[in-house]
């Protein structure tokens, strides 16, 4: 270990929802753990689709119960072919009852999750918090050296990088990113509506990207609508009414009369990838580790998967006597992660690319394929069930 410094097990870097859950995960599992975060008040007001087993995760890190009420249950998935081409798909609709769920999952302002993983991560006794920014990262043969802007000196054997798509510690590892940029724009901002969401969320299907409403409490609904880069920055521009009457339009008047809420983003798309999820005593969680289009809700849920899967290895290998960061101990993760992040990322990717490309023979293909996932059970039920998490997912302590 490093002289002079504070020591830990494990270290995470980065303190959104995916780093924060990482370091509770790591902290109830037995890890002596720090995480390095400047506590800062979260500024927008966006919100996120926890699916399937994401839930689960949070429930067993004592989050969920702190936060759930303000939550929205995701009932029923509707897909709408709304592109206006020659041929479309017909409308899909996925109930969770079919496959024996009471939701799909729920839906919550971001800011409600964080207070909740926030006051969870503050009761833990293995859990010290470091209310700062990492300025360096260095990795070494036992442990990593990590430099904070107020001075501190913090060593770990092994470092969680959750600190986004420009990441230090990814940097610090080594590992080169693809990058591809999507000429795409999510806009989201958050609407009131008149007509009761009934846990309905909508998916508009257009030309240029999805326009997607997504259930909150009360009547009203998160939206991300996703535009040609020109077109999002027209949309924020336009004045509260402006914009109530153009989602109004775009979602076919489907929950009535709506009113645009204060607080606007717009973020422009892209889908990254590491040649690796981890390396030299460095694993990357969430946007470190992927960056995604916001199609199927996929981004955080990859990420608390990743938290789950560091949490569970670093463990085991903590109670076995074993280095938490050795490399055997990194190539299982990353041997866990990457059919998951692999998967995701080219389905997501292939449901973009279907939008956009108006190729006309492409057309009867992309409508045969959703009249199908609409009309044949067993297909739509299986369709469901991986769009919650991959069944085959490997135990992430198997050996590669």
């Amino acid at each position: 270990m490093t002289d002079g410094s504070a020591q830990f097990d494990a270290a995470v870097i980065g303190g959104g929802p995916a780093g924060t859950a990482a370091a509770i995960a790591l902290a109830q599992a037995g890890v002596p753990t720090a995480l390095v975060a400047r506590r800062v008040p979260y500024g927008d007001n966006r919100t996120t689709a926890l699916l399937g087993g994401s839930v689960d995760f949070l429930d067993g890190l004592g989050v969920w119960q702190r936060c759930r009420d303000k939550a929205a249950a995701l009932e029923v998935m509707r897909l709408v072919d709304d592109t206006g081409r020659l041929i479309r798909a017909p409308e899909v609709r996925f109930s969770c009852h079919e496959i024996g769920l009471d939701a799909f999952g729920y839906n919550i302002d971001n800011r409600s999750l964080m207070l909740a993983l926030e006051a969870r991560a503050a009761e833990l006794p293995g859990l010290t918090r470091f209310d700062d920014e990492a300025e360096s990262v260095v990795t070494g043969a036992d442990d990593v050296a990590i430099g904070t802007s107020a001075g501190q000196d913090i060593s770990a054997r092994l470092v969680v990088g959750a600190d986004g798509r420009h990441s230090l510690c990814r940097e610090a590892a080594g590992l080169a990113v693809a990058r591809r940029e999507l000429r795409q724009t999510a806009l989201t901002f958050n609407v009131g509506h008149t007509r009761p969401h009934a846990g309905v969320s909508t998916e508009f299907h257009t030309a240029h990207g999805p326009c997607v409403l997504v259930p909150l409490p009360g009547k009203r609904c998160s939206v991300v609508w996703v535009a040609e880069p020109a077109e999002a920055e027209r949309l924020r521009a336009l004045s509260d009414e402006e914009l109530s009457a153009a989602i109004e339009r775009q979602s076919h008047s489907v929950l009535g009369r709506m009113s645009v809420e204060p607080g606007r983003n717009v973020f422009p798309l892209a889908i990254e990838r590491p040649q690796s999820f981890a390396r030299s005593r460095i694993a990357l969680v969430g946007e470190a580790a992927h960056v995604v289009p916001p199609i199927g809700a996929q981004g955080l849920n990859l990420g608390l998967r990743d938290a789950a899967d560091i949490a569970e290895l670093a463990g085991d290998a903590l109670a076995a006597g074993r280095d938490p960061g050795a490399a055997e101990l990194l190539a299982r993760y990353d041997w866990a992660r990457r059919p998951d992040i692999l998967s995701r990322t080219f389905m997501i990717d292939m449901a973009n690319r279907s939008l956009l490309n108006d190729f006309l023979p492409l057309q009867p293909v992309r409508a045969v394929g959703m009249h199908l996932l609409g009309a044949v059970g067993p297909l739509r039920r299986l369709a469901m069930r991986e769009g919650l998490a991959p069944s085959w997912r490997r135990p992430p302590a198997s050996h590669p």
